[in-house]
């Protein structure tokens, strides 16, 4: 059965950007080829850790929310465990409510981030 899925990985902040794009690449390439599907991917950056991981202090946040068969979890976190880039990752099914809240989140983070551009495309038909 297709469930919808949301997992957040923490790297070891010692990777460059080339490393922690080739990691983001390597797991979404994964679902991909489990016969999943992408729905969303975000980029947390670089964040302060709660309490030290291997003796580090931050780490680079990443999420991604797909769609697989509920037999790939175990595959994909099998992946984390081995990765040693990978220090803390989370995977969660999410229900109808949480998916309808991340599409509504992601909507509105849409909307922020194109609001500037039709405030300032509005400023020059009136200057004009």
């Amino acid at each position: 059965m297709v469930n919808q899925y949301e997992t957040v990985f923490i790297a070891t902040p010692v990777l460059s950007e080339a490393q922690m794009k080739e990691a983001v690449a390597k797991y979404t390439q994964l679902i991909r080829d489990n016969g999943g599907e992408v729905v969303y991917e975000e980029d947390w950056g670089l964040r302060q850790l709660a309490y030290p991981i291997q003796h580090k202090t931050t780490g680079f946040y990443y999420l991604i929310e797909f769609k697989a068969d509920s037999q790939f979890v175990a595959t994909l976190e099998t992946q984390y465990h081995r990765d040693e880039r990978i220090i803390r990752f989370l995977t969660v099914a999410m229900d109808k409510d949480a998916v309808a809240y991340a599409e509504k989140r992601r909507a509105n983070k849409n909307a922020a981030k194109t609001a500037p551009e039709a405030e300032a495309a509005a400023e020059e038909k009136l200057e004009d």
